[in-house]
């Protein structure tokens, strides 16, 4: 395995950036390329609603001081919105 994708689909939850922040900086100590997935699945489906694509590259740069923050950094739905 070289690289996983980390989705936060199904509604936001307070712990989600620490998660991000653990499982990131996890995967980095075994050598493994993190992208995550921005709002739920919408990010793989539709990636032309966002300008610079539905995946975004996580390294321990892009996560550092996220732990604190509520909520996801990639963003969440619940519900199919496309």
């Amino acid at each position: 395995m070289k690289r996983i994708a980390i989705n936060t689909g199904g509604g936001d939850a307070p712990g989600l950036n620490a998660v991000i922040h653990g499982a990131v900086h996890a995967a980095a100590a075994k050598g493994i390329e993190v992208c995550g997935v921005r709002d739920g699945f919408e990010g793989l489906l539709a990636p032309e609603k966002y300008a610079d694509g539905g995946l975004v590259h996580l390294d321990r740069a892009s996560v550092r001081n996220i732990a604190h923050l509520g909520g996801t950094i990639l963003g969440t739905t619940n519900r199919e919105n496309l």
